[in-house]
């Protein structure tokens, strides 16, 4: 079993919804810190979900606004993903947001 600390940044460069983390085979994440930072002169929102093996989403932010020139830690407590799951983003405008998670996944191989 190997703890692997680690993280993940996106640069959303389009308004699609993207996928920027899936939960490799035989792991479990732990996700600590989700930071968004906002580098342009006017606030934009970002919605955040989990999608899970079965291809069902769950919200865990609608339309969470970050304000301009400035960086959110969306988290106040650990985030728990299983094997096969993911986090897609989506950000309103293209181009001013960005993402970085910091996380411990623990494989169990």
């Amino acid at each position: 079993m190997a703890n692997i600390y680690t993280n993940v940044k996106a640069d959303l460069t389009t308004n699609g919804n993207t996928s920027i983390f899936t939960v490799p085979t035989a792991t479990t994440a732990i996700v600590k810190s989700f930071l968004v930072s906002n580098d342009s002169i006017s606030a934009d929102p970002i919605k955040v979900e989990i999608v899970d093996t079965a291809d069902a989403t769950y919200n865990l932010f609608k339309s969470q606004s970050i304000a301009a020139n400035s960086t959110v830690e969306l988290l106040t407590n650990p985030l728990v993903l299983t094997e096969g799951e993911q986090i897609k983003v989506q950000a309103t405008t293209a181009d001013r947001l960005h993402v970085i998670l910091s996380m411990l996944q623990l494989n169990r191989d």
